[in-house]
């Protein structure tokens, strides 16, 4: 099956559309889509991975991801695409990160990403509205229609929370989640990642830290932290011209032959090599 690779040309777009079936050619986009179905059933294909979908699934769509769907009862799709740019569109460092915390940690597999149960009608009203908005076309409309696509990323941010490390669970209690958060937060201070200083600052004992993190998440502290910078590596590498020794000095690896080191241990690629094959695979027309 051929791949059509789309460009956005707005730091957001918003389209709703009712399919019986849909275009047979796979897409890969050089933006994020979240996909919110409205009604309808049938399967979502993404990477060579298939999810029955249903009504009021939400999805988000990479760069990285080559998507289709195969429907079975025609489906009303709501589609919000935005690009990485996006982000630089707001002054608000809060709404930086959390945007950043997307780019970082967004799922290449299929499958509906509201793991928060209250969030699930939260989504279905936003998405009402907005669409009620584009249709009234009322004064301020873009104004509100903007500020509810922000809540509904903000949404999904912390819907991936969620999700990641890879073993996290629905029901995973607060006090993981402010873990993950402190290390997002702090990552680039490596002094306030050591365990004594996550300790003090979140009121944990140095001797619950780690047990409690490697039940609630399937991994070691330490693991979570090599993992969740190496992703931001891989995001630098994707999505900024940024040199190697550029990334070195802002993650504070000790030098490029560190993190060359690093990366091929946990990826099998060096950086630049890793950012050469990826850069001729994401070409218009490659598979």
């Amino acid at each position: 099956m051929s791949v059509q690779t789309r460009v956005l040309h707005q730091p957001f777009e918003i389209e709703y559309r009712e399919l019986v079936t849909f275009p047979s050619k796979s897409y890969r986009n050089n933006y994020f889509t979240l996909i919110y179905i409205l009604d309808g059933t049938g399967i979502q294909l993404v990477n060579n991975h298939r999810f029955n979908y249903r009504k009021g699934n939400l999805f988000l769509i990479t760069p990285q991801d080559t998507f289709s769907f195969d429907i079975s009862i025609p489906t009303k799709f709501f589609f919000l695409s935005f690009n990485a740019s996006y982000i630089k569109l707001n002054k608000d460092r809060d709404w930086v990160e959390r945007m950043d915390f997307i780019l970082n940690n967004a799922s290449h597999r299929p499958g509906c990403i509201l793991k928060n149960r209250v969030d699930k009608p939260l989504i279905a009203s936003l998405v009402e509205n907005i669409v009620q908005e584009q249709n009234n076309r009322q004064l301020y409309h873009s104004k509100i229609t903007e500020t509810i696509v922000q809540t509904i990323i903000l949404v999904v941010a912390r819907n991936i929370a969620l999700k990641l490390p890879k073993n996290i669970k629905e029901n995973t209690g607060e006090a993981v989640l402010d873990i993950l958060h402190y290390i997002q937060e702090n990552i680039f201070t490596p002094d306030r990642l050591k365990v004594g200083e996550i300790c003090s600052n979140l009121g944990i004992s140095v001797s619950y830290l780690g047990k409690y993190f490697k039940k609630q998440t399937g991994e070691t502290l330490q693991q979570y932290i090599i993992n969740y910078k190496l992703r931001l590596v891989e995001m630098r590498l994707l999505h900024s011209d940024m040199r190697i020794n550029e990334i070195v000095f802002e993650l504070n690896y000790t030098d490029e032959s560190h993190l060359n080191r690093l990366f091929k241990k946990y990826k099998g690629i060096n950086p630049s090599e890793f950012r050469r094959v990826q850069s001729v695979a994401n070409q218009p027309g490659k598979i």
